[in-house]
């Protein structure tokens, strides 16, 4: 594969939904087994990370900082299933019924992360090994998410009924520690872009009425769109699903791109005639197909997707939700490789 130079202000290009030289490349994770895959070693240090981003052709590593909401919370389980061997993984799963906080005596005595708990260590480090033309985009995890999962989902849409007042509560706890990590991540070095991550919705539709969004989370989204927007920075969307009925909600609160424009939920085509100007798309690349498909297969749609979507600009190709450990190298390869093939403006598929 030829050596890639980055250049992060292509990529802020699309993001602001012009049209760069080239289409960037755009990720929210790739899995460690696929990235030593593709670097063929195994990665001891930050360095090695910024390395694989770099030389897969991205203008950025997404690193952000450490902190953990769900110590006391979430259900331990363990995944072995791995493209690269029986690599046993440790996930954990928010519970579904109900949480740790059914109350508001369960969150007054909630062991809340305090400032100090928050570990900027991994952004810092990131930037000590950028190369050049290379920028960290950063995020927070999710405040949606971060609520329900602490409230369990059957006890948070229950609350949004007969306890409206723990719910404002909820969201203006997590509300406010969101922004402060938000705030001071923003700050650090070479931070070039912020994402907020926080599924509001499934392939079926949004996960709750979008009142609730209205009222609750989308004010905080603007507050962090406004940071952004003080420090000339873009500001992004992660959200599987359907998100027909929020996406001028969303371009109302700050936000200059989305992803990932899940495909079995959204026609990402239908999107971008709806949005074309006002969101940067990014994705879209069927998780299912990287897995499953064949080199050829990704390489098929990837540049459908070029041929489609990028002309004009505002698009970042990547895959519908992420590259987990699942997706053979072959496949990830197959797609980062067409864009570097094919994705030079004017796109001639």
């Amino acid at each position: 594969m030829m050596k890639y130079q980055p250049d992060f202000e292509q990529t802020r290009i699309a993001l602001y939904c012009g049209q760069p030289s080239r289409v960037p490349l755009f990720e929210l994770k790739v899995d460690l087994h696929v990235m030593q895959a593709f670097m063929g070693k195994t990665f001891t240090s930050m360095r090695d990370h910024v390395d694989f981003w770099a030389a897969a052709g991205y203008d950025y590593i997404r690193v952000r900082a450490v902190y953990d909401f769900f110590k006391k919370t979430a259900k331990p389980h363990e995944g072995a299933y791995s493209a690269y061997g029986n690599h046993t993984m440790n996930i954990s799963w928010a519970d579904t019924g109900q949480g740790m906080i059914r109350s508001e005596e369960d969150f007054d005595q909630f062991p809340w992360p305090t400032p100090q708990d928050i570990d900027y260590s991994p952004v810092e480090e990131a930037g000590k090994y950028l190369h050049d033309g290379m920028k960290i985009v950063s995020s927070t995890t999710g405040i949606f998410e971060s609520v329900w999962m602490m409230m369990g989902y059957e006890g948070f849409a229950l609350a949004t009924i007969e306890q409206p007042d723990l719910i404002a509560q909820m969201f203006q706890k997590v509300g406010e520690i969101h922004y402060n990590i938000f705030n001071n991540t923003i700050e650090l070095d070479h931070v070039g872009a912020m994402w907020m991550t926080d599924d509001i919705a499934y392939a079926g539709g949004l996960m709750v009425n979008p009142a609730i969004y209205r009222q609750y989370l989308f004010p905080w989204y603007k507050k962090m769109g406004a940071l952004c927007q003080a420090h000339d920075i873009p500001y992004l969307y992660h959200s599987d699903g359907t998100l027909w009925n929020v996406l001028d909600d969303l371009i109302d609160c700050g936000f200059h791109a989305l992803q990932p424009i899940e495909p079995k939920a959204m026609n990402i085509r239908e999107v971008k005639r709806k949005v074309q100007g006002k969101l940067c798309l990014i994705g879209n690349v069927d998780v299912d197909l990287l897995a499953r498909g064949t080199p050829e297969d990704v390489r098929r749609i990837t540049k459908q997707l070029l041929r489609d979507v990028a002309p004009g600009g505002g698009y970042c190709l990547g895959s519908g939700n992420s590259v987990p450990n699942y997706v053979p190298v072959e496949n990830y390869r197959a797609m980062v490789e067409t864009v570097h093939e094919y994705g030079a403006y004017p796109i001639a598929l």
